[in-house]
């Protein structure tokens, strides 16, 4: 995606932990001859050589999994939060905007097989779980629900690059705390997060 230089996170670290925290993505490719895109989780891995790595899986009544054939390049696409920026918050004149956090994560697609999928289960439920009052564990359940499984089908993407914009106001510097305070009398939650994000320098220089 383009980047404006202002805007561009290199520090991969953060970025992979963004992507941890924020792990329901966007997966898109070519399928039956235009771009198709399925919303589902993508969990961050590293495999046994280091290598990162997304995992997931989709419904086998998706068509999309059908064209993750001779490892083809593939774009998953996470959001963070986001807000409007109005530019009646500025000391001088200027157009108003929008601030936001999106990572491109560029990779090869492969199948995997069923063990493989049933492990990366285990691990999703267990992550997500851990919040819950009384959490379900996959060990738990029937094994009639769980044939659910054969429904679907799960994949790996070998992570070939990773575009990250933060775009938080870098080029404003004057007008931050302007910016923040007309941002936290907002009753939306992705303004507060952004708002959070410019107070606490998250943002690259």
């Amino acid at each position: 995606m383009y980047i404006p230089s202002h805007y561009k996170n290199t520090d991969l670290g953060e970025v992979k932990e963004f992507l941890k925290q924020n792990s329901f993505g966007i997966l898109v490719n070519q399928t039956e001859g235009r771009p198709w895109a399925t919303h589902i989780p993508l969990e961050l891995e590293i495999d046994v050589d280091g290598n990162d790595l997304l995992v997931g899986h989709i419904s086998k009544a998706n068509p999309q999994w059908k064209y993750f054939k001779g490892k083809e390049e593939v774009l998953a696409i996470f959001n963070g939060p986001h807000s409007y920026i109005s530019s009646s918050w500025y000391k001088e004149e200027e157009v108003p905007t929008w601030n936001y956090i999106a990572v491109h994560v560029y990779g090869t697609i492969e199948l995997i097989d069923e063990k493989a999928v049933l492990e990366s289960l285990h691990k999703l439920v267990n992550k997500y779980e851990k919040v819950a009052t009384n959490p379900v564990s996959l060990d738990n359940l029937s094994q009639e629900t769980m044939s659910q499984i054969s429904g679907i089908v799960g994949f790996k993407i070998r992570i070939k690059e990773i575009q990250a914009a933060y775009k938080l106001s870098q080029t404003r510097t004057e007008d931050h705390p302007q910016i923040i305070a007309e941002l936290n009398k907002s009753k939306n939650c992705g303004s507060k997060e952004i708002a959070n994000m410019i107070r606490s320098n998250k943002c690259p220089h």
